[in-house]
């Protein structure tokens, strides 16, 4: 039996995400990523061979952990907690945050990898999917309503403070239902 890697694709992209929230997509390279995990510049190309197939995991990662909670509410028809989605995820985790809401993925990676664009599309389908099946099964509810009150408000009211490195606001969440309750003409009970 082997001993286990020192250094794992997680640890690898923890270390790419902790760069790139420290100084932006720029600062991501096999060395910084290297010298960040104190060890050799091959263990990452051993996981990763080019710095765009690990910038491209790095933010297909990122996105599939903010969705699992938000196609959860979407699931549950849950549309507040759809919308908090967003400042509550950013708050838990501010790296990913201010990753996913600072950086396109055209940012991070100019040409995405052949082998991760079905992935890349998957994760956009998976939203896509989960809007059109809470739409479908809550017909009282317009799209552009919907659109605007679990994505447009939730990542307008969190990048600003992710600019600006500010903590966010308890606040902000108390506006983002109202709004949702104004846009949408909801009002969850219980």
């Amino acid at each position: 039996m082997g001993r286990p890697a020192k250094f794992t694709r997680d640890r690898i992209l923890d270390a790419a995400g902790a760069l790139a929230a420290e100084g932006g997509a720029a600062s991501i390279t096999i060395a910084s990523i290297a010298a960040r995990l104190e060890g050799p510049v091959g263990s990452v190309y051993h996981r990763f061979a080019s710095r765009d197939l690990l910038l491209a995991a790095l933010w297909l990662r990122t996105v599939e952990r903010f969705q699992e909670g938000l196609l959860t509410a979407l699931a549950a028809d849950d549309l507040e907690q759809a919308a908090l989605h967003t400042p509550r995820w950013c708050r838990e985790n501010p790296i990913d945050a201010t990753l996913l809401v600072l950086h396109r993925p055209e940012d991070l990676v100019p040409r995405w990898p052949d082998e991760l664009a079905s992935a890349r599309a998957e994760v956009n389908t998976r939203l896509i999917d989960a809007l059109r099946a809470f739409l479908e099964r809550n017909r009282g509810i317009d799209d552009t309503s919907v659109l605007f009150a679990v994505v447009d408000v939730p990542y307008g009211a969190v990048r600003r403070h992710l600019l600006g490195r500010e903590t966010l606001p308890a606040r902000l969440d108390e506006l983002i239902i109202t709004t949702c309750r104004a846009v949408t003409g909801t009002q969850q009970t219980g």
